[in-house]
């Protein structure tokens, strides 16, 4: 039985073809979301979370972390309480306008996410 399982894990490409096909999809996705409204935001936010920098954009894609995996991106663990922390971030610097920015963050991180999911093959 072993025997017949390696034979077919070399026919099939096995974990090689396993890995490969991993890189591909993340090349692809690499090179649909550049294009993409929000995508700087989202590529930052990555970045920050790889390095658990706990900037504007590592709390946005912590907010859609779930989301964003389910599009198909690799997505750092996220921090916690990501909601709360972004809006007392943005408060910090003018609090009388941190709800309308918190929003269009929110609504630049949802174009992000449509968009994707609509180039995703």
């Amino acid at each position: 039985m072993p025997r017949a399982l390696s034979r077919r894990s070399v026919r099939d490409g096995g974990p090689q073809a396993v890995r490969s096909a991993s890189s591909e999809r993340a090349a692809y996705h690499r090179l649909v979301i550049e294009g993409l409204p929000g995508a700087e935001f989202v590529a930052r936010g990555i970045e920050d979370l790889s390095r658990a920098v706990a900037s504007q954009e590592a709390l946005l894609v912590s907010i859609g972390a779930a989301r964003l995996r389910r599009i198909g991106l690799q997505i750092p663990e996220p921090l916690s309480s990501a909601e709360d922390r972004l809006y007392a971030l943005l408060a910090l610097s003018d609090p009388d306008s941190a709800h309308s920015r918190y929003n269009a963050l929110i609504r630049r991180l949802v174009s992000f996410e449509r968009s994707a999911e609509c180039a995703a093959p």
